[in-house]
């Protein structure tokens, strides 16, 4: 029988990534995801429960993490899990299950003034390359750029 193995998270940092590279040369960071959930239990009251997960973010995309997110950062993760096992130095077999990161998109904007032109928003660079970050499209909420929303006026029309 074949199998899957994917994982889709939204949540935000609990820490700032901290970039290591490991003996080759290829940078790495973990990343710790707080993921909150909301139900209603049997009474008809609302629950709010956190999930904590730990994501393991390799190459470009460990650059990226350490570079544009801080704790608090809310961020969309694709990946795998997986479980590892390891043994402490006193002897005890530990393990975890945790998420490998295959995409990131950062979510949201940083706090602030609005984004004018065309430099993302709340004064933090955008990536470069594959890992683009991740905006809303604005449907003329602002008006500045993004025109009117529905079908052009007949006298928009070029023909």
């Amino acid at each position: 029988m074949a199998s899957y193995n994917r994982v889709i998270l939204v949540g935000n940092l609990t820490r700032d990534p901290e970039l290591r590279y490991i003996p080759s040369g290829t940078p790495v960071t973990e990343i710790g995801l707080a993921v909150n959930d909301r139900y209603k239990n049997a009474n008809g009251d609302w629950v709010d429960e956190t999930t904590f997960v730990d994501v393991t973010l390799w190459a470009r995309q460990a650059e990226v993490a350490s570079e544009y997110l801080s704790k608090g950062s809310p961020v969309l993760i694709e990946g795998r899990l997986k479980f590892d096992t390891w043994e402490t130095n006193d002897g005890q077999k530990r393990s975890k299950l945790r998420v490998v990161g295959q995409r990131m998109q950062m979510l949201g904007g940083r706090g602030g003034g609005g984004g004018g032109g065309g430099g993302g928003g709340g004064g933090r660079p955008q990536p470069s390359g594959q890992e683009a970050a991740y905006s809303e499209p604005d449907f003329g909420s602002r008006g500045d750029e993004a025109g009117p929303v529905g079908p052009p006026a007949d006298d928009d029309i070029p023909f």
